[in-house]
């Protein structure tokens, strides 16, 4: 039914959807950027459901709250966190891709809609201790494009993140001045 409702939706919308076959993986964590608008919810998921994926991602739980607002974002695969309690998100993230066999966790590494000096590490820190590569999804508004564009298998934080800013930085949201593409800070500014 997903993949129904977003072929219609691609059909309207005009979006096209790049994933290569090679980016199918059954579990992975998933970063989902630039995230700059509510409307980014409305182009990934259609573009991650006819790539073959049904991600889940975290939400803050007074969504579920919403009349029908709640059921149909837990449908299409949120995540209640009851954001008021210190929730460790990288250990609770660890243990659920642990114990399924099927699980792409979609993380909004920005972790608002507003621009932000830095990216929030935690999609890293659970790659790293739940042993799985990073799927690097994005949403191009020039282009009207929705996909995935690179699997980084973690080696060295430094390296690691440095590929991920590079795919990042030529991806234009939908509001660019909300968008920071740097996304942590260099120990040395040389690099």
């Amino acid at each position: 039914m997903k993949k129904n409702i977003a072929k219609i939706m691609q059909f309207f919308s005009g979006w096209k959807i790049n994933i290569p076959e090679e980016y199918r993986l059954k579990k992975a964590v998933m970063i989902a950027a630039p995230h700059t608008s509510n409307w980014d919810l409305v182009h990934a998921m259609p573009g991650l459901w006819l790539g073959g994926y049904n991600p889940k991602y975290f939400i803050k739980d007074s969504f579920k709250k919403v009349p029908v607002v709640g059921w149909f974002l837990k449908w299409i695969g949120a995540l209640w966190v009851n954001r008021s309690k210190n929730n460790n998100l990288i250990k609770l993230s660890v243990k659920m891709l642990q114990e399924e066999d099927e699980l792409l966790l979609l993380v909004p590494a920005e972790g608002t809609r507003s621009f932000v000096k830095k990216w929030k590490l935690g999609f890293y820190h659970i790659a790293k201790e739940a042993n799985l590569p990073i799927l690097l999804s994005y949403l191009d508004y020039q282009k009207k494009e929705a996909g995935v564009g690179k699997i980084i298998y973690i080696s060295d934080f430094e390296k690691d993140m440095k590929k991920i800013e590079d795919f990042y930085k030529n991806i234009t949201p939908k509001h660019p001045k909300k968008y920071n593409p740097i996304i942590f800070e260099r120990k040395n500014n040389n690099q």
